[in-house]
């Protein structure tokens, strides 16, 4: 999975703010080697950025800006939660929501960037915290291993990444506590953060098929009975619109709040190109919450 994502890399949406160097174009100007612009000496600059052989030749001290470079401190935020274990004979969401956590993760790695993990699993929330040393991947590994299990809310973790970075992927099925992680996301990018939202659907979820016949709740309620629905031909197209015009409504609000929304289905295409999709939005075709 690493190798089939080399060669990849994860641009800043925007300037980021100056701190240690890195691959992406800081809001500082400063002294590196790539000229944007020249400016008149004002007191109080530094004496390396002037250009002395400008001022041999016009007599006037000029100063070189340029733009500095600066990592993005990225965290990765994995939904544990039961209904990512679906379907149960094979944990087809969850394999491809680890696989593609660790992906992007590795991108971000690859370029230099500060990496970490919140998986939010039930009984306890790993965090990995953001580094760059190679290791960082194999924590991770370790981190998202086992199965999805239980109704954890996921705005604890999401918030807690937020805190920790200023690029933050979110892999989920929203099932769960969406409306509070809409909230939180709002307040993010409102900040200047840079929020990336995976939602991962799976194919039985977008087509149930003619032939089933029942439907249990993967994250029932604490205490509450297991509840099973009979899947008609009446209530599987009545699901299919419902289930339609969530998704649409879903994307239009982590759209409107100015983060990236990107819906993924194991199966449906390699894991480099869902990883491209989401790290490079617009320049696909294929892009958006199809």
């Amino acid at each position: 999975m690493i190798d089939a994502v080399r060669g990849l890399g994860w641009p800043a949406l925007a300037r980021v703010r100056s701190g240690a160097p890195g691959p992406h174009v800081s809001r500082a100007r400063g002294a590196a080697a790539e000229l944007v612009e020249y400016r008149a000496y004002r007191q109080g600059d530094e004496p390396r950025l002037i250009d002395w052989k400008l001022v041999a030749r016009t007599d006037r001290v000029f100063v070189r800006l340029s733009e500095e470079q600066a990592v993005l401190p990225t965290m990765l935020v994995l939904d544990a939660s039961a209904s990512m274990a679906f379907p149960a004979e094979t944990h087809a969401k969850w394999t491809y929501a680890r696989q593609l956590g660790l992906g992007l993760a590795a991108v971000a790695r690859h370029r230099g960037d500060p990496v970490g993990m919140i998986v939010a699993a039930e009984g306890a929330v790993r965090v990995v915290a953001p580094r760059t040393r190679r290791t960082v991947l194999e924590e991770m590994m370790v981190a998202v291993d086992g199965v999805p299990s239980g109704a954890t809310p996921l705005t604890p973790a999401l918030r807690e990444a937020m805190r920790l970075g200023r690029r933050v992927a979110l892999v989920s099925d929203f099932l769960g506590d969406t409306a509070e992680l809409l909230a939180a996301g709002r307040v993010f990018t409102a900040a200047g953060g840079e929020l990336f939202v995976v939602h991962v659907v799976d194919p039985i979820e977008l087509d149930p098929g003619a032939r089933a016949r029942l439907f249990a709740d993967p994250e029932p309620q604490p205490g509450a009975a297991e509840l099973r629905r009979p899947m008609t031909p009446q209530a599987r197209e009545e699901y299919l619109h419902r289930f339609g015009a969530w998704r649409e409504q879903l994307a239009r609000d982590w759209r409107r709040m100015g983060a990236i929304y990107s819906m993924v289905v194991p199966g449906a295409e390699p894991l480099r190109q869902s990883v491209r999709r989401i790290v490079t939005p617009g320049q696909s075709a294929h892009g958006g919450g199809r």
